[in-house]
């Protein structure tokens, strides 16, 4: 059990390291809910747009319990199934964005080992003034179609771009 702590004490360390660098945001657990006897949990953490002040993120994700691993196998992978809610939590300033079709990273953190990663990417809809930001998977192989999609729309509001609005 210590060891297994000292494991996800590590990762954690080296996964803000990387977020430092890269410029991801950080999440911050809200909420845990057990689901059942084996100590698997369904956790709710906040994500706060490291480039668009004014917009959180909820993101909740299924987490594996210890006599769940030893049960089943597959020590070091939790599911895929993620979901997502993005709304508008004080005024929006929005940074030096990436506003191309596949838009930026915005968070990511390990749900194995080493292959399988949980992320979220933002997109700017230019034609309808709205941020999407799209949960999923990421893994080397083997893919997984599934995604949980919210949006946060900019239309009527009081929005500052720090390089002026897209024309």
């Amino acid at each position: 059990m210590h060891n297994l702590i000292g494991r996800h004490l590590i990762g954690g360390l080296a996964a803000a390291g990387i977020a430092i660098l890269s410029g991801t945001a950080f999440a911050q657990e809200v909420g845990k809910v057990g689901v059942d006897w084996l100590g698997n949990d369904i956790v709710i953490e906040a994500v706060k747009d490291p480039k668009v002040e004014g917009v959180t993120c909820h993101v909740s994700y299924f987490d594996r319990g210890v006599i769940d691993r030893l049960q089943k196998g597959n020590w070091f992978e939790d599911p895929s199934d993620s979901s997502i809610s993005c709304r508008q939590t004080g005024p929006i300033r929005i940074g030096d964005i990436n506003l191309g079709e596949d838009g930026e990273e915005v968070f990511k953190q390990g749900i194995s080992l080493i292959w399988k990663k949980q992320v979220v990417n933002r997109i700017y809809d230019k034609a309808n003034d709205t941020l999407i930001y799209l949960s999923h998977s990421r893994q080397v192989q083997d893919g997984s179609a599934k995604m949980s999609i919210t949006s946060v729309p900019l239309y009527g509001q009081a929005v500052e771009w720090s390089k002026g609005k897209p024309q």
